[in-house]
């Protein structure tokens, strides 16, 4: 991976984790998603414009598609993110969402962009997701399918009842987490074969995706308009934290896509897991001390793996 992408990858990741830090200060829901959106707008007008009014014209059909396709599946990543946490644990949705994305976005990569990632490359993604999944709190989704399986087990077809919730709440995890990872390579792989093949311009992707993802985001203020009021009342600042911090650090990520392979990009980004354990440790599991030490590490080596794959 050449030096500037790595370095752009790396800043991205302490914007990424600065913003999702003030967002889950926040308690985001729909409504601080709407007025985030609404001060991307208006904060990043005068850069798009400035920098996409000749492009704009030459888009083609097909990126016009692509783009209105990756903004959907952001909306339905946020959405199906947030259903996963609402009907199973987060130690199970966080783990299985995070350490999956990588995977499945380097595979894409190989299948729909042609690319051929060294063997070197190839063992830093798979470093790269042990350690998300080490950090993240996987330990404790080991230790529960463990438990899970003993009590069947044990039980027999004689399940309590809150086994059978136990058991539920498990696969619901899994399933969701599974759907999450796939959503987030699902839009990495539409982003970056917008900027790399059809050569859409990072900032104006990023910027046009923002505003096809508002209109179905209103409805929800429409519904309830004095929360979104009062949303707009309390959490400006966080908000605003959200609509500089976010895009910036998607649009280095846009940008180091077309410096390098995203089967490098993609699990580099994860990098961005050790800063949002720094920034707010209380993101993920307190305990396994040992095993968030080893996660960091197989993070650190993975990403070193890839720059030099």
């Amino acid at each position: 991976m050449p030096l500037t992408a790595l370095l752009l990858v790396l800043v991205a990741a302490v914007l990424h984790a600065s913003w999702n830090f003030a967002a889950k200060r926040a308690a985001a829901s729909c409504h601080f998603a709407l007025v985030s959106a609404l001060l991307v707008v208006l904060i990043w007008m005068p850069l798009a414009l400035f920098m996409g009014m000749q492009e704009l014209a030459l888009w083609s059909t097909k990126a016009w598609a692509l783009v209105l396709i990756s903004a959907c599946l952001h909306l339905l990543y946020f959405n199906t993110l947030l259903k996963g946490y609402r009907v199973a644990d987060l130690t199970v949705v966080y783990p299985v969402a995070r350490g999956s994305a990588p995977l499945v976005s380097v595979l894409g990569a190989v299948l729909w962009l042609g690319e051929t990632p060294s063997l070197l490359s190839l063992g830093g993604v798979a470093t790269v997701c042990v350690g998300v999944f080490l950090i993240a709190g996987g330990t404790a989704l080991w230790r529960l399918l463990l438990a899970n399986r003993t009590a069947a087990d044990a039980s027999n077809e004689s399940d309590s009842a809150d086994q059978a919730i136990a058991r539920q709440r498990l696969e619901a995890g899994l399933r969701w987490g599974a759907l999450t990872g796939l959503l987030i390579a699902g839009y990495t792989l539409a982003d970056g074969y917008a900027v790399k093949v059809l050569m859409v311009g990072p900032v104006l992707l990023d910027y046009v995706g923002n505003l096809f993802r508002v209109p179905f985001l209103l409805p929800a203020a429409w519904r309830d308009p004095q929360a979104f009021k009062t949303t707009l009342r309390t959490q400006w600042r966080p908000a605003l934290v959200v609509a500089v911090l976010g895009p910036a650090g998607y649009v280095l990520v846009l940008y180091a896509l077309k410096l390098a392979p995203l089967s490098q990009v993609a699990p580099a980004r994860e990098v961005s897991m050790l800063f949002a354990a720094i920034v707010g440790g209380k993101l993920l599991a307190e305990g396994d001390r040992a095993a968030r030490i080893a996660g960091a590490a197989c993070i650190g080596l993975g990403v070193a793996a890839l720059a030099l794959g």
